[in-house]
């Protein structure tokens, strides 16, 4: 018999790790060996479906970082240990990890966008000495917005790792527009900039053996890009994800579609080749 792949499969919650107020981490009882970058279909019975980034796997185990922002994933907010989730999947194509074998890699990931590469920075971290060097750029909206608090600083005792925020909690407007990066001298120890003002101080001593994976909202990675391309890194050199409303992840609602290309199929990875026509 033909396998059905829009038939989910139930994923015992092993544990609900919290982030912050609107973030939780959920490890599921799962055998999948999925490809760093892809996702899964997320789905209650008689609530919903939604697709979420696979932040991280391991024997026996999928992780996967949820934001409640809707109603299928407030639904699964309201879940906890010994409950069930139902996946499909994975979808989709993801990072082409031994391509960056013994190069300068960076990841520059804004908010949520940290999770789809969580796996591939953990990759690393488990197998030190497959690159030459590994920067990892992060930002978020405040320090209370950060995700992966603990593994940003386990992540930073053997890689370069720079976290900025928009704005400190004791900032009353929000950061509209770049600023320089600069110690902060409130309770936030770190940059205060978007993460497009790391981008210039960063020491790339080979363009081109250096690698460059961008995640995040559509804006943050197109600007980001911008800057990389400045300092004149390829864009066949440059990795991009989407996060993009792949409804069933198999190519056939469309609603994730951006002229003729699906992301859910042809992405949500994409290099900056093909990902520079699809920006929006």
């Amino acid at each position: 018999m033909a396998k059905n792949n829009y038939l989910p499969f139930r994923a015992k919650i092993l544990e609900k790790l919290k982030q912050t107020e609107i973030d939780w981490t959920y490890r599921l009882e799962c055998s999948l060996k999925p490809v760093f970058g892809q996702f899964m279909e997320v789905s209650i019975p008689g609530v919903g479906e939604c697709p979420i980034s696979i932040s991280d796997y391991g024997d026996g185990y999928m992780e996967m970082t949820i934001r409640n922002v809707g109603k299928v994933t407030e639904g699964i907010d309201q879940l906890d240990k010994d409950d069930f989730l139902y996946l499909r999947g994975p979808y989709g194509h993801g990072f082409p990890v031994e391509d960056f074998y013994n190069k300068h890699l960076i990841i520059a990931a804004g908010g949520t966008g940290l999770a789809p590469v969580k796996s591939v920075i953990n990759y690393f971290y488990a197998n030190q000495g497959l690159l030459k060097e590994f920067d990892i750029l992060s930002g978020f909206k405040t320090p209370r917005d950060i995700l992966f608090k603990s593994d940003l600083d386990k992540w930073a005792q053997a890689f370069k790792v720079e976290v900025t925020v928009d704005k400190t909690d004791e900032d009353n407007i929000e950061t509209a527009v770049a600023v320089n990066p600069q110690t902060n001298t409130s309770s936030w120890p770190s940059k205060i900039g978007l993460i497009t003002t790391l981008i210039p101080d960063l020491q790339i001593p080979l363009l081109e053996d250096t690698r460059v994976i961008i995640v995040g909202p559509p804006v943050m990675m197109k600007h980001t890009a911008h800057e990389f391309l400045r300092r004149g890194i390829a864009k066949e050199n440059i990795w991009v994800s989407f996060e993009r409303k792949m409804s069933c992840g198999l190519g056939k609602c469309g609603h994730c579609k951006i002229d003729e290309t699906y992301v859910c199929l042809e992405g949500p990875v994409f290099n900056f080749i093909q990902a520079q026509n699809l920006l929006d």
